[in-house]
Order: C-alpha cells, then structure tokens, then sequence
C-alpha cells in the first residue's frame, strides 16, 4: 500500500483535531527512560496502549492510544527520511510530538509528557499558528 504526501497530511489533520482537548497528567521531573525502539505494537506494549491500527503500510504503520482518558497517535516509520517527511508535514497542524527513532508520538502537551516517562523521546510543538498560544498555553481549550 502506497501512502500519498496528501494523504498523510489529511490523516495528521484529522489526528490533530480528534485529539483536541484530550489528555491529562504530567511526568513532574521524572528522569527520562532511554529512548524506546521497535515495532509499533512493541512501543505501544511499552506504553500499555492496545493500539487501535488506522493505517498499515509499508512505509508507515499507524494507530490510536488510549490509556484512560488520555488518547494519541502513535506512528512507525521503515525510514529516517520517511519519518522527517511526515513531521515536517504533520507540525503544519500544530499539536505536540513526541519523536523517536523511526516513531512518533503525537497528542496534548500533558499527554506526550507523560509518555516521555515511559518511552523517552524528544518533545516537540507543531506549528504556533495552529497552536494558538504555543508552548505557552498551559492547559485550557484548544480549537
């Protein structure tokens, strides 16, 4: 199955705005784990998400969280160049990731810290002006 540029921006859109006000906690200064590897259904066993598949191909394998209340996506990627690709695109939408290698996290701020805890990663923020307040915006709605 072969996986469009525009297809993946409609997906990190629609991925966005489905996460929109969800999430809750914080990671409170814990140390940060190293970062996890692996498959998607081995990052996600980590996180103690049973991954919801939204997309299974083969340069990208795609699936929605929960745990709890709090819900985000978590990608896989065969490439470094794929993986950079779908970022760069998917930030156009603002939102908060969480980045590994050859995954990402994607969700609340508060919700992709917490992972932080689990799966150690890089935090990252989409762009500002789909993030109304940016890093500044500490809680309250979004959207």
């Amino acid at each position: 199955m072969r996986v469009t540029r525009p297809k993946l921006a409609l997906t990190c859109a629609v991925a966005a705005l489905a996460l929109a006000g969800c999430g809750s906690g914080g990671h409170g200064g814990h140390e940060l784990p190293p970062t996890a590897t692996g498959s998607l259904e081995k990052l996600a066993a980590v996180a103690e998400c049973d991954p919801d598949m939204q997309t299974d191909a083969d340069t990208i394998r795609q699936a929605l969280c929960e745990k709890g209340e709090e819900k985000y996506v978590l990608a896989t990627f065969s490439t470094d160049r794929g993986q950079a690709e779908w970022l760069n695109t998917a930030k156009d939408y603002g939102g908060y990731y969480l980045v590994g290698r050859k995954w990402v996290a994607v969700g609340e701020e508060r919700t992709v810290e917490a992972l932080q805890t689990e799966l150690g990663g890089d935090l990252e923020e989409g762009s500002e002006h789909m993030n109304p307040g940016g890093s500044h915006n500490q809680g309250g709605h979004h959207g």
